[in-house]
């Protein structure tokens, strides 16, 4: 199986562990990845659910394939010597879930939540936010972008399963960055569609085969998910990706953008977005021409909310902070002051508060409502270098 291919190991060497939080939500948490169709245009994710308990069950991997290694040590550094290290270190370090672990029903139906990665990522590195919430009571798609926009990707072709990896892409010389990045964001928006008509196909009864045969049959979803209260969200391209996805499919209700890069997002599309926008920045990331751009959503839309949680960098948003201390500093760059476990709470409690309201849920998701609006310690509304001004 793809995510079973390497051994585990520990990786306590680097100054400490990486120890990816388990879901705090009632739910027993299950894992599974799936891959629709040979080509390109088909889709790559890794789905988290609520499942059973099961004694005995396996720990899928972070980081299933040395592929990604390398592909992660590229984008971030240029470094080949840094693959080897990301393998020995994190390669084998596990996720605190079940994998392939019986799916639990829901008669009512579990809501959906489709997640986009950021530039330069691939579906696994957010998976302390989507164990999170699929503990809550969410079915989670981790989708893999196949726009170039990946550390790397691949697709399995029909003959003989033969690999095609897709590779990560920087801006050709001469060519500006924003149409480039534009078309990536367009195509990446599109295929959260996709996801969202391929789980229409499942619930409906339609047989799916997952090319990667997992022991998790896609039928059992069936019946078990509410696509009247579907969502979309993403971190950094991911946020603004999320946030095109909601002019592109009206059935998206709302959408979760984690410190949005909101560069590629051309100016005429703004008026467009129909649906309520949750924009939870942090400190280090944002600018004021990019707070800008979220207030120009928030001015037509009232119930589009923008807070910033202090303490915090970009990474801190991804699983990268649940590395280890030497690692996330010396390859990965600055690491927030803020404690990650706590950054992660505040992080998937303002989205599920966000989630209840415009999903109409009937949880208990509505007891954080005040971080919604800035409220809270290390949150604030909006962003601290422009709230005086805004």
């Amino acid at each position: 199986a793809d995510s079973m291919s390497l051994p585990r190991l520990s990786c306590g060497s680097m100054g400490g562990t990486l120890a990816l939080p388990p879901g705090k939500g009632p739910h027993h948490v299950g894992c599974t990845d799936v891959m629709v169709g040979h080509t390109r245009q088909g889709l790559l994710f890794r789905l988290f659910y609520p499942c059973l308990p099961q004694a005995g069950a396996t720990e899928p991997l972070w980081i299933p394939r040395s592929e990604y290694c390398a592909g992660l040590a590229d984008f971030s550094l240029g470094r080949r010597w840094c693959s080897a290290l990301l393998s020995i270190t994190i390669g084998f370090c596990r996720v605190p879930v079940s994998w392939n672990g019986p799916f639990k029903p829901c008669s009512r139906g579990y809501p959906l939540i489709i997640f986009s990665h950021e530039l330069g990522a691939f579906r696994t590195l957010y998976s302390s936010v989507c164990t999170e919430l699929a503990s809550w009571g969410f079915v989670v798609v981790a989708l893999e972008h196949r726009d170039h926009s990946a550390a790397t990707t691949y697709f399995c072709t029909a003959e003989a399963g033969r690999e095609e990896w897709i590779h990560f892409q920087r801006v050709p010389q001469g060519q500006k960055e924003f149409y480039f990045r534009n078309k990536q964001v367009h195509q990446r928006a599109e295929e959260c569609v996709r996801v969202l008509r391929l789980f229409r196909d499942i619930t409906r009864g339609k047989s799916v085969p997952n090319v990667l045969q997992q022991d998790l049959d896609l039928s059992v979803l069936k019946g078990n998910i509410d696509l009247t209260k579907v969502a979309v969200m993403g971190h950094s391209f991911g946020g603004v990706t999320a946030v095109l996805a909601l002019v592109k499919e009206p059935s998206f209700r709302c959408a979760v953008a984690l410190d949005a890069w909101m560069f590629p997002l051309e100016n005429v599309l703004y008026p467009e977005v129909p649906k309520p926008v949750l924009f939870i920045n942090t400190e280090k990331f944002q600018t004021p021409e990019s707070i800008a751009k979220m207030k120009r959503l928030s001015s037509r839309n009232t119930q589009t909310k923008i807070i910033t949680i202090l303490g915090t960098v970009h990474e801190s948003q991804t699983d990268f902070p649940f590395l280890p201390t030497v690692l996330i500093n010396r390859i990965f760059g600055a690491k927030g002051t803020l404690d990650p476990h706590k950054a992660l709470a505040i992080t998937s409690r303002a989205a599920l508060a966000f989630l209840q309201r415009h999903l109409k849920l009937e949880e208990e998701f509505d007891q954080w409502d005040d971080l919604l609006e800035g409220i809270g310690d290390s949150v604030v509304p909006e962003a601290p270098f422009c709230r005086s001004n805004l």
